[in-house]
């Protein structure tokens, strides 16, 4: 019994490396990946003009990296090649408002993710996230409507069945 047990403790911290080697080679690709995405874009865009799809792949990458200044320079070019409609549309004024709402400033935002409910009006994560800026800025209702609108169109969304639900506990007022 007791030759098992150093056996049995090597064997549970060889498993445990091989585990953290995956997950580390795993973040390694990731990350070379994004980065190789990350030259390819600005080498290319940087000689010649880019679709929509590409300011708005790298203002996302930009994004992710925390450059909020050069993230919204790409996603205001992807805007201006008129070439997006619909949910393409809302998804660049949805990306450009998060980036603003990274940076606090919460009118921006909301004037952005306006505007990409105005491309798509039944874009749920639009709402949702309209609905996350007016509760920054304290406006309760407002932001419950939001919710309200994109459980219409998703019963089902989480995101804004907890927030609406903790909307309505707060604006409960006591009798």
């Amino acid at each position: 019994m007791d030759s098992y047990l150093p056996i049995v403790y090597i064997s549970f911290l060889l498993g445990l490396l091989v585990i953290a080697g995956v997950a580390v080679f795993r973040q390694v690709l990731k990350t070379r990946r994004i980065e190789n995405a990350l030259s390819r874009l600005q080498g290319k865009l940087s000689k010649e003009k880019g679709t929509a799809l590409e300011y708005y792949e790298l203002g996302s990458i930009l994004l992710d990296k925390r450059l909020y200044v050069q993230a919204i320079a790409q996603f205001q070019k992807a805007i201006k090649t008129g070439t997006l409609e619909g949910t393409e549309l809302a998804a660049v004024y949805n990306a450009l408002g998060f980036t603003y709402f990274a940076q606090e400033q919460y009118d921006l935002a909301i004037r952005n993710y306006k505007e990409a409910l105005k491309a798509s009006p039944n874009y749920v994560t639009g709402l949702n996230n309209l609905g996350h800026a007016y509760e920054r800025k304290q406006l309760a209702a407002q932001a419950l409507e939001m919710y309200e609108q994109a459980l219409g169109h998703e019963p089902t969304n989480p995101t804004a069945k907890r927030r609406a639900e903790s909307l309505r506990k707060r604006m409960v007022t006591p009798v």
